[in-house]
Parts: C-alpha cells; structure tokens; sequence
C-alpha cells in the first residue's frame, strides 16, 4: 500500500483548535508571522496556506512578534474574517501574555497607559497628549520563576511591541530582550498565553490557551511545532548562525545524527553535538567536513566520518512526510536525500503547490513526471506516489539503482517508470527532438558537476541554458521546478534570469511561486537562505 501523506496533517504541538472557521495555532518563537519579503523565508502564515488546501483562504487578524510565542489565530472563512477583524477593533477580544523578568518586581498589580512612538527600530514610550498613540497595559504579578519572576500582562491596546517597551518603562524589561534592556537569554521569555473572543458563527464564548515553554529553545520549538514525529523522522536540527551556533550543522536521520563543519569540530562543538545526541536519542554520530572541492576525491575519503555511537547494519531507513527513503552514510558526499527539499517533495506527492495552484488539475494520476539531476529520485518517488508516471535522468547508474530501491521501499514497481543514465541536457534535446513534453519537470541541477562528453557544468554560468533545455519539454499549462542552492545567485537575480530567458525564448509564465528552504532551515541576515526554488506554470 503507497504512502499516506493526503489525510489532514497532525501538528499537535502547532495546532491548538481547528473547525470551518478559525485555525488557532501555537506559534513557536523565532518564527515570523508573515513573510518579511518575497524572497524571504515562509512566516508561518505563509507556510500554512502552501501546505493544505483546507488552509489556502487563511487570513491573518493579528500578529505576534517574531521572537513571540504564543496564541496565533487566523481566519478560514470571509465571515470569520469580518466577525474577528470587528472584534479586535472594537476590542471586545481580550489578550493575556505571560512574561519573566529577572529584574525586581515591587508590585503586585500596575496599569501602565502611556503614548508609543517609533525611534529608529525600536519604540519607545512617552507621556499621553491630545492625539496620541494611546498604549494600556495591566501587569500582574503571577509569582516566582526559576528565572526570575512570572508576570501577567493584559494589553487593552495592541500597538506594536507594547507590552515589551511599557515593561522596560517601568523596570521589569523582558527577560530575554535586549532590545529594551532586558538581560540575554537563549529566546525572549514572552508568551500569549490566551485569546478570548466569540465563535464567528454561533456567537458562542471562546476562550483558546497555550502555557509557555521557557525552557526550551527557539531552534526546538520551531521543529517541535512543524515536524509530525509520526511521519517525518528527518530534519535539521541545528542551522550555523541562524540557531546561534556560528558553523555548526545538525540533520537527524532516524536515529542517526549527522554534524557539519568547515573544519575538525572543536571541543564546545562536540560538547553541543553531545548534548543534542543525547537529547535526541541517536543511537549513532556522524561528522562531515564541509568542503567544496571534492571532485576526483575518494569517496571513502569525503564521506561522513562516525564520531562515536553504534552503525546500523546496512542502510538507514528514514520517514519524510510518510515516505520511505534510504540513507547511506558511507556512499560519498552526500548521503541520500537533500532535507530542505522536503516541503517541495511533498507538494509533488500532494499535487499542492499552493493557493490556486496544483500542478495538475485533474490530479497527477496518469501524468508524466520528468526529474532531471534524479540523485536517488526523490521527487520521481513523490510523484510516482501521486499516481504520475515518472521519467529519472542522472549522470550515476549508482544514484539511480538507489533511486529504484526508494521506489520499492514504498511499494512503487520502479519497472513501471523510466530510469535514464545519462547527461540531463543530452535527454532533453532528445526528448525535444522527439516532441515529447511532460507535464511536470523538475530540475534541482548540482551546483558544480562533471561530465565526460559535456565537460565542467556551473550553475551560475548554465541557468539560462538549463531554463531553455528545461521549458523546451513542458507541456502547455505544465510546470516546471527550478531550484538551485548556488550562493552566487540570490533570490532576485534568479528570479530575474529565469524569467528574462522564459521571455526570450517565447515561452508565456500563467503562475509562479517562489519558495526557499523550510522552517528548519531558518533563514537570517547572518546565515541567507541558500535555497532558491521557483514553481512556473508555463504557456504555450
């Protein structure tokens, strides 16, 4: 029987009420509740509405901080909208945070009201005046905590960071938030810990809570609330400077644990790495030294190295959104499976890429599926799942015989579908020249490769031939993926060259998403999203 992954999606540490009008989640911290930009990572508004179709029509009402956790709800229906948007602007729904300060409390209850302004980018407060920013918050003393002590804090307003600039007015600063003087801490200690207000439909009273996880990090909160343990046992664990830790990367894979770095970790490292393999209950760690130039060596000698922990016998099997796949740490480079491709991966095997946008309208049952730059066909797999037939290419007839294994761990004859070896851009002129089109193909290309009869390949260098030879085998109304990793193009410029070479050769884009790496990835100034990916419907 194929994998499941169509049924609704249990994110129990995410999802704290669902029904036909309101989605109420627990936003972790760390997390935006929108997108900052469109070649930003996802916020979680964004991820949600790409991820189901019972989700495509959710509407933000309010918003918390990214660094923030707590009661997050968003709307479903156009009556809900209006229901909750009067709501909270005749401020009939009540807020309740929890906050810790280190700082001493000499009060048990206070009622701040002052005005708000910006300075630069933070806020500040400053005595009411006639038209002002009126900001009012009640604070309660809740009790002690291991860090300090808890407080409640009502806000009958809701301007923008309020309750962290008016606790910093009155010297309780925030536990966590420097930016108003708060002492540091591993994530800002602040938390909306309820939301009462009127069920959009039956007026009946509600009231939505979830208590604060102070003790743990933001980089555990954000894969706690979207990794199914059911499911998914692969994924990033810890991302260089994006998780605060400057040139480390952790990746689980079942209970094997995977870490990266330029260079032999150091003792704090492996202390970090410890405590995460404890914490993680991996059976087994691995070590890979980061390096880009790796051609022509050995593959015993750029594959992961065991640091400590007991090997399993044979491959490793590994869940991704309920599809089977396998992990060989002793294989070369790269061990099987890129995980920051698994929310594209799924939208494969869903036919979901996102709001009005499945790759196939009538279902990828009876599609063809072309996935060039196979590696082990994890895309072809997904789409096989979806009912396409699928069409692998890969310069390694090791990749792919990998890639037929993967078929049969999910119960997929690979008999059924075609495994190519080969250039990419060889099989496509060949395809071409035959008129044969697919409706959907994947390229996810190598950033750097070597071939015998095409020599050198770089991305940065072959896009806008990669984007001719791809588009040149869509079908009309079909979708090409495009994705690449290389640090030399960013989100903007490969998105500009995608579409300039589209323009060019006559080939029209009726829709487009644009998608980098999943929250497990987090991006950051300090650590850029190194995953640009595009989806594009293309005309005739």
């Amino acid at each position: 029987m194929n994998p499941q992954i169509h049924s609704p999606e249990v994110l129990a540490a995410l999802i704290v009420h669902e029904d036909e009008d309101l989605l109420v989640t627990n936003k972790p911290p760390g997390w935006n509740t929108h997108s900052p930009s469109p070649w930003a990572g996802e916020g979680l508004y964004e991820w949600l509405k790409n991820r189901e179709p019972r989700w495509e029509s959710l509407a933000i009402i309010h918003r918390l901080d990214k660094e923030t956790s707590g009661i997050l709800l968003f709307t479903k229906t156009s009556l809900a909208n209006q229901s909750l948007t009067e709501q909270f602007t005749c401020r009939s729904t009540r807020k309740q945070y929890l906050f810790v300060t280190d700082r001493p409390v000499l009060f048990e209850e206070k009622s701040v009201e002052t005005d708000i302004h910006r300075i630069g980018d933070k806020y500040a407060t400053r005595p009411l005046r006639l038209g002002s920013n009126d900001a009012h918050t009640r604070f309660r003393k809740v009790g002690p905590h291991p860090a300090g002590t808890l407080l409640e804090a009502i806000p009958l307003t809701g301007r923008t960071h309020q309750i962290r600039v008016q606790a910093a007015h009155i010297g309780i600063p925030i536990l966590g938030d420097t930016l108003y003087g708060g002492s540091p801490a591993h994530r800002l200690h602040l938390h909306a810990g309820s939301l009462h207000c009127k069920h959009p439909g039956s007026a009946e009273e509600l009231v939505f809570s979830a208590p604060p996880r102070f003790a743990e990090s933001s980089a555990d909160e954000i894969r706690r609330a979207i990794i199914n343990p059911r499911s998914t046992d692969a994924f990033c664990i810890r991302h260089g400077l994006a998780d605060v830790i400057p040139g480390l990367y952790l990746e689980k894979f079942a209970d094997q644990l995977l870490c990266k770095t330029a260079s032999p970790p150091s003792q704090n490292e492996l202390e970090i790495i410890r405590a995460i393999a404890t914490g993680t209950r991996s059976q087994c760690v691995w070590h890979k030294l980061l390096d880009r130039h790796i051609r022509g060596k050995p593959g015993a000698q750029v594959s992961p190295q065991r640091l400590y922990g007991v090997e399993s016998d044979g491959p490793v099997q590994i869940r991704e959104n309920g599809v089977q796949f396998e992990i060989r740490f002793n294989e070369g480079y790269s061990v099987g499976l890129f995980l920051d491709q698994r929310d594209n991966r799924r939208h494969v095997a869903t036919n979901y890429v996102g709001p009005d946008f499945l790759i196939r309208e009538s279902g990828l049952a009876g599609a063809s599926a072309l996935n060039l730059f196979a590696y082990t066909c994890g895309f072809s797999v997904c789409a096989a799942i979806a009912g396409a037939h699928t069409t692998s290419v890969d310069l390694s007839k090791k990749y792919l015989e990998w890639g037929r294994r993967n078929f049969q761990h999910n119960q997929l004859n690979p008999d059924h579908h075609d495994f190519l070896f080969g250039d990419a851009f060889d099989w496509v002129k060949r395809f071409a020249k035959k008129g044969r089109v697919f409706d959907l193909v994947i390229a996810d290309p190598p950033t750097f490769s070597q071939s015998k009869d095409r020599g050198t390949f770089k991305i940065e260098r072959e896009l806008p031939e990669l984007v001719s030879a791809t588009s040149s085998v869509v079908a009309p109304g079909g979708v090409l993926f495009l994705s690449t990793n290389a640090a030399g193009i960013g989100p903007e410029k490969f998105d500009s060259i995608v579409r300039a070479t589209l323009a060019q050769i006559g080939r029209p884009v009726l829709q487009s998403q644009y998608r980098a790496q999943p929250p497990d990835f987090p991006i950051t100034r300090a650590e850029p999203a190194h995953l640009k990916t595009l989806w594009l419907r293309l005309g005739p």
